[in-house]
């Protein structure tokens, strides 16, 4: 089946306006091109350490949306979207101004990307697969390897990336038999199941987005993880530990039930939800997080425990390590992959 493709070419003072009014006319999603700069704050909700560089912004903006060809009258589209752009130009900037369609093939936008994640090797002896392929590895050894069955979702985390990779290694290294582990910022679970899957006795795994914390119950579940040996929260930790009266915190953490995530629980803060005594926490985020979180992780670590810490891209590695040391921390180890490193400290 084909797609018809409609693409506005208009400035980025209407792209509001437009998503607004395109809403109003049956349009249920569009596509945004443009240039403008990410700002600090986008920067740090997004799970990269680097960003290409920027192109220079000139204000203009294409906005794109699909319809089902037998589902709209192009003509009638066009025609509605041009009356629009009649209608906001005497107030708003159009740009050009102008619609334009084209066809496309029908893809799967969601389960197109799944081609490319393959079973690999982790670790000496974790291999992390995609739960709808099989474990195809030459080297792969029912008796010796432990495996790990991963759904991103729409979470952050095949563990393809070479920082988790670090984690993983990390975890293996240091053993994780019999141990207590805490994971921040979790994305698909894949740090916490890991360690299960190693000897792990516990693991607690946490995110700020409520879906990613589904998407790691539900791999939890087809890692055959039974339900007493973790628990998951929604939550940001250092917002809740900057917060000095839990009860007067807006932002209330949870403990997720699928489907739904059940209610904050007396607007107690995180931190103390999570508790403490952890052999292992894992925070596999951003430099940019992972300096202030050296400052909170302490609390729940196990005398003696160890802390490891990766997402962070090799310019940015100083000034983790200099927080980490600040906060008393001793580095044992430092890891690298590609531009990626990892620390791992007591």
């Amino acid at each position: 089946m084909k797609w018809i493709k409609f693409t506005l070419d208009t400035h980025t003072d209407a792209v509001d306006l437009l998503s607004y009014m395109l809403d109003e006319i049956g349009v249920e999603g569009i596509e945004i091109e443009d240039h403008v700069p990410l700002s600090e704050a986008e920067k740090k909700q997004m799970y990269v350490d680097i960003l290409p560089d920027p192109e220079e912004n000139d204000g203009s903006a294409k906005v794109h949306f699909y319809m089902e060809p037998e589902h709209c009258n192009p003509e009638q589209i066009m025609l509605e979207v041009q009356h629009i752009f009649q209608e906001i130009k005497s107030y708003t900037n159009i740009g050009k101004g102008t619609v334009s369609l084209s066809e496309t093939e029908d893809k799967d936008w969601i389960n197109n990307w799944k081609t490319f994640f393959q079973p690999f090797r982790a670790a000496e002896r974790v291999i992390v697969k995609p739960t709808w392929e099989t474990c195809s590895l030459p080297d792969y050894s029912p008796e010796h390897d432990i495996v790990v069955d991963i759904d991103p979702g729409i979470a952050f985390g095949t563990g393809t990336h070479e920082t988790t990779k670090l984690c993983i290694q990390a975890l293996s290294k240091y053993g994780c038999e019999k141990k207590r582990i805490l994971d921040i910022g979790c994305g698909s679970g894949i740090l916490a199941i890991a360690a299960l899957k190693l000897g792990a006795a516990f693991a607690v795994a946490t995110d700020i987005d409520d879906v990613a914390v589904g998407v790691a119950r539900e791999n939890m579940h087809v890692n055959q993880i039974p339900d007493d040996r973790f628990h998951l929260f929604t939550g940001d930790l250092l917002k809740n530990a900057a917060d000095d009266d839990p009860d007067s915190h807006t932002d209330h953490s949870y403990t997720y039930t699928a489907p739904t995530p059940a209610a904050g629980v007396n607007g107690t803060a995180l931190s103390s939800q999570l508790g403490n005594d952890f052999d292992i926490v894992t925070a596999n985020i951003l430099a940019d997080i992972i300096i202030p979180l050296s400052g909170v992780i302490r609390p729940h670590l196990a005398d003696g425990g160890l802390y490891i810490s990766s997402g962070i891209i090799d310019t940015r590695a100083e000034e983790v390590a200099d927080a980490l040391r600040e906060n008393g921390f001793t580095i044992l180890a430092k890891e690298t992959l590609g531009e990626w490193v990892c620390f791992v400290c007591r």
